[in-house]
């Protein structure tokens, strides 16, 4: 690795980090959390989600699932399952929010 690659990725990590930051301290970030759930909730995300883990459940036997394994195996298929249209109106949402901070660098 190049000395410009790895500073070009402590910059990306600082700037995470402070937009991390500024998301916690005006509460944004509880905001976008709850429209989140909210909106996988409305889709069905989430009943598809337990529907799948009763399912796992139900064909390994409850004391052969742990609750770890469940979350490793199921996880993927999470994130798959989120709706493009969701995953747009949160980047839009984070979009606008960052434009609206004018003292990030």
């Amino acid at each position: 690795m190049s000395d410009d690659y790895g500073d070009r990725i402590s910059r990306e990590n600082k700037m995470r980090i402070q937009i991390n930051q500024k998301l916690v301290e005006t509460g944004e970030r509880e905001r976008l959390k709850e429209l989140l759930r909210t909106r996988l909730i409305e889709c069905g995300w989430r009943d598809q989600l337990k529907a799948q883990c009763k399912e796992i459940v139900r064909k390994k036997g409850l004391e052969n699932v742990r609750v770890d394994d469940l979350v490793a195996e199921i996880t993927p298929r999470g994130r798959a399952l989120v709706p493009d249209q969701v995953k747009k109106e949160l980047l839009q949402q984070i979009r606008t929010f960052l434009a609206q901070q004018s003292n990030l660098p």
